[in-house]
């Protein structure tokens, strides 16, 4: 077992690993337990009630975060020459079909979201396998398959992200970075906790949150009371 850092030392002490810390909270204390030198990713991790095998209950959705995530996506949009200018104005990175699927076939893969229109997922077939294990491959539920390429490239670069319910029944999502203040962090918590509420299927039985906690890279996990949530 790999032993703890001295500063690792010193932040575990500071979180009580009995306690339900209140939202806003956890994320004045997710920024003082950070022990890394670079800008860290803060992730928020919901325990869901859901059973993920049935088919109404594997939850999957988007939510446009108030303060955005912090990184700047890179997009790829598959489309037909005609629309090739109004993704490149709205701000992909890359625009096209043909190359692109050729490049990702060869293994690239430098590339946050896709963006496609409906009239070449078709063709997709020949890179889902690639593109489908990675979350990457296009999808209507998640707003990444449209003939309005422009809003859809500009919510996905204004913070706009992508959330599934893994096999265990859990979401994960990246709601910001350390050099957030709280309160911002807070803002984009709760956005994606209410859009999880918002979205809870009927079929749900029993406790719908079952946890959540929060964490930035290589620092320990906070638990936050899901009734400090006011949705």
């Amino acid at each position: 077992m790999a032993q703890l850092t001295k500063k690792r030392k010193a932040v575990e002490g500071k979180v009580d690993p009995d306690k339900l810390y209140q939202l806003d909270e956890a994320m004045v204390l997710v920024k003082e337990v950070n022990t890394t030198k670079f800008d860290a990713s803060v992730d928020v991790h919901v325990r869901m009630g859901l059973d993920p095998r049935k088919a109404d209950q594997a939850l999957r959705g988007t939510v446009s975060l108030p303060h955005g995530t912090g990184k700047t996506k890179r997009v790829l949009v598959f489309c037909t020459p005609e629309k090739e200018a109004e993704a490149k104005e709205a701000g992909a990175d890359f625009v096209g079909l043909d190359e692109y699927m050729q490049k990702i076939s060869e293994g690239w893969l430098d590339v946050d979201v896709i963006v496609a229109t409906p009239n070449v997922m078709g063709q997709l077939g020949k890179v889902a396998r690639i593109l489908g294990p990675r979350g990457l491959m296009p999808n209507p539920k998640t707003g990444t398959v449209t003939n309005d390429i422009a809003s859809a490239v500009q919510e996905v670069k204004k913070g706009k992200i992508a959330f599934r319910v893994d096999k265990f029944g859990i979401v994960h999502a990246s709601i910001g970075r350390v050099s957030f203040s709280p309160d911002q962090l807070t803002d984009n918590a709760h956005e994606l906790i209410a859009t999880l509420v918002r979205m809870k299927p009927s079929t749900a039985k029993g406790v719908y949150m079952k946890s959540v906690s929060v964490a930035s890279t290589m620092s320990p996990g906070i638990a936050v009371d899901p009734k400090s949530i006011k949705v």
